[in-house]
């Protein structure tokens, strides 16, 4: 059966994004993009909620314009080629592969983890995330914790999860951020 795996980037006083939603402070060096990779390269489709789509769309399809990161021009290729679920009562449409659900949260989920293939990578967000571990659906949490304070903004899994993790792993990247990865019990 395959993975529902979340990624996310936090500050080390657990927010997702800053007081005024700003995503700036993540430094994506060599070694954080490798991971990244590495969950892509096990991923065969990205999920997302509406909000973090918007972002990931309105960056990703056209991002070598924008930036010469080699983070983004290793990784804007992969997301323009992968498939991508977007769980969203307001979205009707979207572009790049992509495929809208609007109802069924865990049932849905749930069809997608047993259909054959690769992991499935929810990245970022916290309202799909803390859905999804509510409902038991997430298998591995790959949780990036970067050295700053926000002071503010969106939590990790905000909104209430409770859930029993093992932890599996820690790994420091880049001398800055730490990974924590986590499996449920």
């Amino acid at each position: 059966m395959r993975k529902l795996v979340y990624f996310v980037h936090t500050s080390i006083d657990g927010h997702i994004e800053g007081p005024n939603g700003e995503f700036d402070w993540p430094e994506m060096g060599p070694e954080l993009s490798g991971h990244s990779k590495e969950l892509a390269d096990r991923s065969d489709t990205f999920v997302y909620g509406r909000r973090v789509w918007e972002m990931m769309a309105s960056f990703w399809p056209e991002a070598e314009k924008h930036s010469t990161h080699p983070h983004v021009l290793a990784f804007a290729p992969i997301w323009r080629e992968t498939k991508k679920i977007v769980f969203s009562r307001t979205l009707e449409k979207a572009d790049w592969d992509t495929e809208v659900i609007d109802d069924d949260l865990a049932g849905r989920m749930a069809e997608l983890k047993a259909r054959p293939g690769k992991d499935l990578l929810l990245t970022g967000g916290t309202e799909l995330a803390t859905a999804c571990a509510r409902h038991g659906l997430v298998d591995e949490f790959h949780v990036v914790v970067h050295p700053v304070v926000l002071g503010g903004g969106k939590q990790v899994l905000a909104g209430g999860a409770r859930a029993n993790l093992r932890l599996t792993g820690t790994r420091t990247f880049d001398g800055r951020a730490v990974l924590l990865t986590y499996e449920t019990a």
